[in-house]
């Protein structure tokens, strides 16, 4: 297990452990998330056994766990954590992408479930809708069911476009790019969304994927003759 102890001197970061038996893998992840602002990685465990050391020890806001570990199956690590007393969330971040696997993931309660091979904006949008759903919950007063019914649709229920996108992103873009998605004859890639709306191709893709992440847009795989699938979007009916 590695830990940094050292303060990047912001008080509201969110500090994240990286659980991963594979070095390389583990180290991308870390470089990922450490690319968000208000996350910071203090720590990475490349077994279940260290995972819960790391969280006994460094006490993170939330863990990137992976699934296939060396001595433990991953999801088996959460309720270990819980009798222990720990609270903290949990982003699955593996290949497995076995059905029973899933639903074993939502039963434990976990924030997110991630499927690898993945890229950077598809963490980092899954990591910006954490945040925000995080800031409701610590910021919500209870004074009725609707306050209640309000916190538990949070993370499934599509983000307005009037407001309260994550940090860097605008209305006015993210108006253009489901425009461009609702008016389109079927799929859009971000390289056409980019061409259609005059946004960079980067952030078209990041748009998208916002979309995507908060259920109102779909997202399909064209595959080639040679390299990775091309992801391709659509708006959600």
């Amino acid at each position: 297990m590695t830990s940094t102890t050292e303060s990047s001197g912001t008080a509201d970061a969110i500090d994240v452990l990286v659980v991963d038996d594979d070095f390389m893998v583990a180290r991308v992840h870390r470089t990922f998330v450490e690319r968000v602002p208000q996350f910071r990685v203090v720590g990475v465990a490349s077994s279940g056994e260290q995972a819960i050391d790391a969280v006994d020890e460094l006490r993170p806001d939330l863990v990137l766990l992976d699934l296939y570990l060396p001595d433990v199956f991953g999801l088996d690590v959460i309720p270990r954590l819980r009798t222990s007393g720990h609270d903290c969330d949990v982003m699955v971040i593996s290949a497995a992408r076995e059905a029973d696997t899933v639903r074993g993931a939502v039963r434990h309660g976990v924030v997110d479930y991630l499927l690898k091979p993945f890229e950077f904006e598809d963490l980092r949008a899954r990591l910006e809708r954490y945040v925000a759903q995080r800031g409701r919950l610590l910021a919500t007063v209870v004074r009725g069911q609707a306050d209640v019914d309000r916190v538990l649709a949070g993370a499934s229920a599509p983000a307005p476009t009037g407001g309260a996108l994550p940090k860097g992103m605008s209305v006015e873009t993210a108006d253009l790019v489901e425009r461009a998605l609702r008016s389109a004859d079927g799929t859009l890639s971000a390289t056409e969304c980019a061409s259609l709306t005059g946004v960079s191709r980067v952030s078209a893709r990041r748009y998208l994927e916002y979309f995507h992440t908060t259920g109102t847009a779909e997202v399909s795989l064209r595959y080639g003759v040679a390299g990775r699938p091309e992801r391709r979007y659509s708006w959600r009916a």
